[in-house]
């Protein structure tokens, strides 16, 4: 694991086994949260490294646009965003609750996280932008279907078939495969 050179066998045996944050002292929590990073992560990289192999050439971090998205497709107006799980709130009606140790704060910094992904959706929405949300388990675990969707999302802007039915296929598709943000979800992005 990255976080691997920051604690001691112990303590990564509990972040490893899922206890995440649970048995840190404030200062263990605190050099862990500090290396998080924002650019760059796992699963942009993944992603990004897989859409370059396809041929698929974009901007990344396009600082012009609402929300920077992760990957910017400029020639077709795609913005994809990949989103980790924690940050972004997902299944958060029901993740929220497990949160114990400073919980007004990350409540609210999640649901703030959630309430700005949403108002930078619109934006670029208004600006003509297709945007599209990956969770990093899915780019992880399914990365072909992610470029898939991608691929198929750039064939129909290219081909002008991009349209409310073709949108409706896709999340169809993603949510038979239980990998789409869900109506739940959708209300929270």
């Amino acid at each position: 694991m990255i976080i691997s050179h920051l604690i001691d066998n112990n303590i990564q045996e509990h972040y490893t086994k899922g206890n995440a944050m649970a048995n840190l002292t404030p200062e263990q929590r605190h050099n862990i949260m500090s290396h998080i990073r924002s650019n760059n992560t796992s699963i942009e990289v993944l992603l990004r490294k897989a859409l370059w192999h396809e041929g698929i050439r974009y901007r990344i971090n396009l600082k012009t646009l609402p929300g920077k998205p992760d990957i910017a497709i400029t020639k077709h107006k795609i913005a994809i965003f990949c989103d980790g799980e924690f940050w972004h709130g997902k299944n958060w009606d029901q993740k929220k609750d497990a949160i114990k140790t400073n919980r007004d704060y990350w409540v609210s910094k999640i649901e703030r996280n959630i309430v700005r992904d949403n108002r930078n959706d619109k934006k670029l929405a208004n600006m003509g932008w297709v945007v599209l949300h990956f969770w990093g388990d899915e780019i992880n675990k399914r990365l072909a279907d992610c470029v898939s969707e991608i691929k198929e999302t750039v064939y129909a802007i290219k081909n002008g078939i991009y349209d409310e039915e073709f949108i409706s296929g896709i999340e169809l598709l993603a949510a038979e495969d239980g990998q789409a943000y869900g109506a739940e979800d959708d209300k929270d992005r």
